[in-house]
């Protein structure tokens, strides 16, 4: 039965739900505060990656942040803060981070990376799109044997979940890689991962859902929900009065303060990432991770991106020129000859991941109000995960039996 949709949210998570919603024969509205122009959708790697199969909330990782929170050049860093929601993020997160949580989550984060995998596929080999996508795998390039040995552990992880990784030594990586002139011991490479250009596939997306009679509407905020006998009614916004059947709450690292309208407590911290750009030709063909420094490496459609850091902090889009700086360093020290322009630097951007204490997103109806899903939570996977989470979204509002088990992703899981 179609029914009118509206989806607050218009990054990644949102437009993929649009999708598939409309190809449902659903009446789709997106809405957002944005211009649909910048947020995390369009600064992030680009990567899909069936290989991050362990989850941010690792153990360790606490320990790592305590002592990282004193270098400002550092990848991950949480900025201490008198806050109640943070504090008790943090908490459910030291609690998440345990050898058993992790464990369990490592086939849930790889089945739904391979499937939104395969639906990426779908949609390029379809006509409706012709956006820059490739399958190279992804490597992980460390200078220090530890990290090596580290990842390596990681590596064959995986290929007990059945992906293709091996563990390559210098000489075999510089034959991969013949012209990036890669500054490393070695590399394990993930042979599953694929990578894209984000703002080209955002863009293609949005005139993709224009052209099939899907509403694009920018720059309304959502001031007020309206509930009545468990459902939602009609949204008012600073323009606008919209009513529907279903509602989609897609908006990232706002979630929390938006579900709280609904009396409902899904707990997410921002996790702020940059990107730098550079548009001349560095050599570099196959997408990789630095690992010590925890730098991504994209090639893109017509320039090379490098991205980096995870900054737990209050939602702002403040560039920290440290941390940029930080990224340009790191590049340079794994790449001979790399030279990053300072107005390459000057041009970065930044993003906010939405994350969960424990790692997985949020995907799934609300208990107490019946017309409303959420979609969110989905921290450094959401570029990856945007079309598996977009067809369990039409699946759960078309009332269909849903292509993976949704109980991992609860919504409600800490209320």
């Amino acid at each position: 039965m179609a029914k009118s949709v509206i989806i607050i949210g218009g990054g990644i998570i949102g437009l993929c739900s649009a999708y598939y919603l409309q190809k449902e024969g659903h009446k789709v509205t997106v809405i957002d505060k944005s211009d649909f122009t910048s947020g995390a959708s369009y600064v992030n790697a680009g990567y899909i990656t069936p290989s991050h199969i362990i989850s941010l909330a690792a153990p360790g990782m606490i320990n790592k942040g305590i002592k990282w929170m004193f270098n400002s050049e550092s990848p991950f860093y949480v900025k201490p803060r008198f806050d109640v929601d943070f504090l008790k993020w943090t908490w459910l997160f030291k609690k998440a981070s345990t050898k058993q949580k992790v464990e369990s989550s490592i086939k849930v984060i790889k089945d739904i990376n391979l499937l939104s995998r395969d639906l990426y596929e779908d949609m390029k080999s379809s006509k409706d799109f012709d956006f820059f996508y490739q399958h190279k795998g992804l490597l992980m390039c460390y200078q220090t044997d530890k990290a090596g040995e580290e990842e390596w552990n990681v590596g064959q992880r995986a290929i007990k979940e059945g992906l293709k990784v091996e563990n390559l030594t210098k000489e075999q990586v510089n034959k991969l890689e013949p012209n990036a002139g890669l500054n490393i011991k070695g590399a394990v490479y993930y042979h599953s991962d694929a990578h894209m250009t984000p703002n080209e596939f955002m863009y293609q997306m949005k005139t993709y859902l224009k052209k099939n009679g899907v509403s694009i509407l920018s720059n309304e905020e959502v001031l007020e929900i309206v509930v009545s006998n468990d459902k939602v009614t009609e949204i008012k916004t600073n323009n606008l009065q919209i009513k529907s059947d279903e509602f989609v709450i897609a908006t990232g690292s706002w979630t929390q303060q938006l579900v709280k309208k609904l009396n409902t407590k899904i707990p997410i911290q921002a996790g702020k990432g940059y990107r730098i750009n550079v548009a001349k030709e560095t050599g570099i063909k196959i997408p990789s991770i630095l690992i010590e420094t925890k730098v991504a490496v994209t090639p893109m459609n017509g320039f090379t991106r490098f991205a980096g850091t995870m900054e737990v902090d209050k939602i702002n889009h403040k560039i920290n020129p440290v941390r940029v700086n930080a990224i340009a360093k790191a590049a340079e020290k794994y790449y001979n000859g790399l030279k990053i322009a300072q107005s390459d630097i000057d041009n970065a951007a930044c993003g906010l991941r939405p994350c969960s204490p424990d790692g997985l997103p949020y995907i799934g109806r609300l208990s107490k109000i019946k017309n409303v899903t959420v979609a969110t939570g989905h921290a450094m996977m959401g570029w990856s995960l945007g079309p598996a989470t977009g067809k369990l979204i039409s699946e759960i509002v078309s009332d269909k039996k849903t292509s993976l088990n949704l109980s991992p992703f609860h919504v409600e899981r800490y209320s």
